[in-house]
């Protein structure tokens, strides 16, 4: 059994999260609102009416776009107003749901990334559709004793939001999650099915802190494991909640 100690959503892809305490899981679904924006390069083909699940290398993210990690994003989902801030300072603002409002955010991001988008950008939704970097919609979860033991390789701390999870959970051995493939397991009164691991790429290099690149992550995980996975990707399968502090159970 472990114990869950933080819950997270990301309404933009590739920008900070919104921290929870509490979420609703339905059969199916990722936690709502995660991943329902993204920032699309301006030649990416992305039809709204008929979404289909694009490689991240579409979207501006962290593993191309280091920079996103120095900005802060704050959406207001009864609104739907976006601000962008940098240390505190509001940089942009705008309604995602009108045209001059989407704009006045993609006009930011054009000046404050430049010759790193492909074309114009343009910000991209479809109702019901997850910009996951998965085909599937899932949740992403973290064993915070699997970051501890890669502390330990690396001789430094790594900040948890490095993975960009929903769930993090501690209270059991580093490592173990990953034999978890194909088990059931309790999410709060939710249950979810084990989907597969997470395997990182060079995203989980830039310290959301600082947004520099200052670890090798992926190639610390090969080297020293034989793999590149940390977390997991799970399935909802049974309705239910979850809250911080709640159980996070393998059951079979």
């Amino acid at each position: 059994m472990s114990n869950i100690t933080h819950l997270y959503r990301y309404p933009f892809k590739g920008m900070n999260p919104e921290i929870l305490q509490r979420v609703t899981l339905q059969v199916g679904q990722a936690i709502a609102l995660d991943r329902r924006f993204a920032l699309a390069h301006g030649t990416t083909e992305f039809n709204p009416n008929a979404p289909l699940h694009l490689s991240k290398t579409n979207f501006l993210m962290l593993m191309k776009n280091e920079r996103l990690a120095a900005l802060q994003s704050i959406y207001n989902d009864n609104t739907g107003i976006l601000k962008i801030l940098q240390k505190g300072k509001l940089l942009a603002s705008g309604d995602l749901q009108s045209t001059a409002g989407r704009q006045s955010i993609e006009i930011f991001f054009a000046e404050y990334l430049g010759d790193e988008i492909r074309g114009t950008p343009k910000i991209v939704e479809a109702s019901g559709h997850t910009f996951s970097d998965v085909n599937a919609k899932v949740l992403s979860c973290i064993n915070l004793a699997s970051i501890r033991d890669l502390e330990k390789v690396l001789n430094t701390t790594i900040h948890p939001l490095r993975f960009r999870a929903n769930i993090y959970f501690d209270d059991i051995p580093p490592w173990a999650e990953l034999e978890w493939i194909g088990k059931t397991l309790s999410l709060g009164t939710a249950t979810v099915r084990m989907l597969k691991p997470i395997e990182r790429c060079a995203a989980t290099n830039v310290n959301p802190e600082t947004a520099t690149r200052d670890l090798h992550i992926p190639n610390t995980l090969l080297k020293t494991y034989g793999h590149r996975h940390l977390g997991i990707y799970v399935q909802v399968i049974e309705n239910g909640e979850v809250t911080v502090n709640d159980d996070f159970l393998c059951q079979s």
